[in-house]
C-alpha cells in the first residue's frame, strides 16, 4: 500500500471510530468519477459533535501533528483545519460541514465507494462538480475546470442534471456549468 493510501485509511478509520459523518471531497474524488490526477493532500468534509472532535484530536496521537486550538477555532468558524502525518508526510484538510441548504443537501448524496482499495465515504458525482465549480469562481483556477470537465464526460449518461441544473443557480455557477457541458458534448460528439 502506497503512503497516500496508508494515510487516507488510517485517518478515515480514525475519524469513523470517532463517530464522526465524512465525505471524502476534492481531487481524489474528481478523480475517482472523472479523469485521474495526483494530489499532495486529502479533503475530507467532517460533521462532528465537540466530543467527537475531541476524541478524533486524541486517537491521531503522536504520529500526527494537528492543533487542538486550530480545529475548535475551525470548528467555530465552520472552516477547516489540518492534520499532517509525520511519518508518512501526508496531510488532510478536514473542512467542517457548512449548513447550508446546497451543503447539507451534497453531504446527506454521499455514497460508499472504493477508492485505493478503501471503503470510503465520498462526494456523489454532481457534489464534486458543484463544488469544484463553486471553489473555482473565487479563484478561477482552470485545474478546478479540469477537473470538472473529466467528470461530466466520464458520468455523462448517469448525471442527475436536474439536480445540477438546480444548485449550480443557487450556487451562482450555471453559467460555468452551461460552458463545461457544452465542451463536454462537442468532445463526446453530441
Amino acid at each position: 500500500m502506497k503512503k497516500q493510501e496508508q494515510f487516507l485509511q488510517k485517518l478515515t478509520q480514525l475519524i469513523e471510530a470517532s463517530g464522526i459523518p465524512y465525505a471524502v471531497c476534492g481531487s481524489i474524488c474528481s478523480s475517482l468519477h472523472g479523469q485521474p490526477r495526483a494530489t499532495n493532500d486529502a479533503d475530507i468534509i467532517i460533521s462532528p459533535t465537540r466530543e467527537q472532535l475531541a476524541k478524533l484530536i486524541r486517537s491521531l496521537g503522536t504520529g500526527c501533528y494537528v492543533s487542538p486550538e486550530a480545529a475548535f477555532e475551525a470548528m467555530g468558524l465552520c472552516s477547516m483545519f489540518n492534520v499532517i502525518d509525520s511519518e508518512l508526510g501526508w496531510k488532510a484538510d478536514l473542512i467542517f460541514l457548512k449548513k447550508s441548504p446546497y451543503h447539507l443537501a451534497g453531504f446527506n448524496r454521499r455514497v460508499k465507494a472504493r477508492v485505493m482499495g478503501i471503503d470510503l465515504w465520498i462526494l456523489s458525482a454532481e457534489d464534486v462538480i458543484l463544488s469544484k465549480l463553486n471553489w473555482a469562481k473565487n479563484t478561477d483556477s482552470q485545474l478546478q475546470y479540469r477537473d470538472v470537465l473529466g467528470v461530466i464526460k466520464l458520468q455523462w449518461d448517469k448525471l442527475d442534471w436536474d439536480y445540477l441544473r438546480h444548485w449550480a443557480k443557487g450556487l451562482g455557477v450555471e453559467k460555468n456549468l452551461e460552458k463545461i457541458v457544452e465542451e463536454a458534448g462537442k468532445i463526446r460528439g453530441e
